[in-house]
């Protein structure tokens, strides 16, 4: 799959003061971490200097309306969005989002795909994991094993000032856990205090302002309002049965076009086949898909059948990541 990306580099931002990192570096002690150290030498190395995106126009969102029709509101804000700084010298600023919606309709492949057609980079934090608050703030480099958080190391490894950074079923946070796993986004996500956003094991300022923040859930209940206040939120439901077809069509190509077996399968699978797929849910798709290429293969054949597809249907306690 390709994606016809219009918007190129703008401008350079300063996303840290090397002259503080490179006073940070000389004030280290003797037995300061030997991580912090190398990190401040790769930071005077990189420089703090980043890429700025502009957007030339907003056709590069049109495909992304058929792949995922389900997303067309919010595909309609981010263009407002585009449309406004696409002609002026404002480098892109998207407001932080919202999406919730059932496990399986897409939303973080929807994430992925607005950072692909961005091409600013990528962060992803899935807080179901998360045991403690520092895996986007980074925890203090005198704890043993502790490492910066991953909006630091986003900023620090890419090439951009507004990356896309997702934070992953932001609704299962730890509520038990000994510090807010939350607690970094009550800064983050206003501007102005993300300007001098302080990594807690880099200890040294970075402007994360232009960061673009996007987060999905299942339910809101769950997270807290000071959160929901910062964010435009968009229940995201599931696509019609023409749009499951796209997305099928979509996922199928995807899938077909990644690798070099593809080659030899149809630009589109049998109409039967795509109307068995319709009927599920983006993740299922993607699994049945793969293994349908797989059952063909081995009955010798070029193309993908409803048969191909009927028993690869996953039981839904046991249903796992789109």
């Amino acid at each position: 799959m390709t994606t016809s990306a219009s918007i190129p580099i703008a401008a350079f931002k300063d996303v840290y003061d090397v002259s503080v990192v490179d006073r940070a570096l000389n004030d280290l002690s003797p037995s300061a971490s030997e991580v912090l150290k190398s990190i401040y030498e790769k930071m005077l190395k990189a420089g703090g200097t980043r890429f700025s995106v502009k957007p030339s126009g907003v056709m590069a969102l049109d495909e992304l309306y058929d792949e995922l029709p389900n997303f067309a509101e919010v595909l309609d804000d981010i263009k407002k969005h585009i449309a406004l700084c696409s002609s002026s010298n404002d480098p892109m600023e998207l407001p932080p989002m919202l999406l919730l919606g059932q496990p399986g309709i897409g939303k973080t492949h929807f994430c992925r795909r607005i950072a692909q057609l961005l091409t600013t980079g990528y962060g992803f934090a899935s807080m179901s994991s998360m045991t403690a608050g520092w895996v986007l703030s980074g925890s203090s480099s005198q704890w043993k094993n502790a490492k910066p958080g991953k909006v630091f190391d986003t900023l620090l490894n890419g090439s951009y000032a507004n990356p896309v950074i997702v934070v992953d079923e932001i609704d299962k946070a730890g509520a038990e856990a000994q510090y807010d796993p939350l607690g970094a986004l009550y800064s983050l996500l206003e501007r102005d205090t993300a300007s001098e956003f302080v990594d807690e094991f880099v200890e040294v300022p970075v402007d994360a302002s232009s960061v673009v923040w996007i987060a999905t859930a299942n339910e809101e209940s769950r997270i807290p309002e000071p959160i929901l206040d910062r964010m435009n939120i968009y229940s995201i439901q599931a696509p019609d049965r023409d749009g499951s077809r796209r997305v099928a069509q979509m996922i199928y190509t995807e899938i077909r076009c990644g690798h070099d077996w593809g080659k030899s399968f149809p630009e589109a699978p049998a109409p039967l086949a795509l109307d068995r797929l319709a009927e599920m849910g983006p993740r299922e798709m993607r699994r049945a898909i793969m293994n349908a290429f797989g059952n063909a293969k081995l009955a010798h054949r070029d193309e993908i059948r409803a048969d191909d597809i009927e028993g690869n249907r996953t039981p839904k306690k046991q249903r796992i990541g789109f």
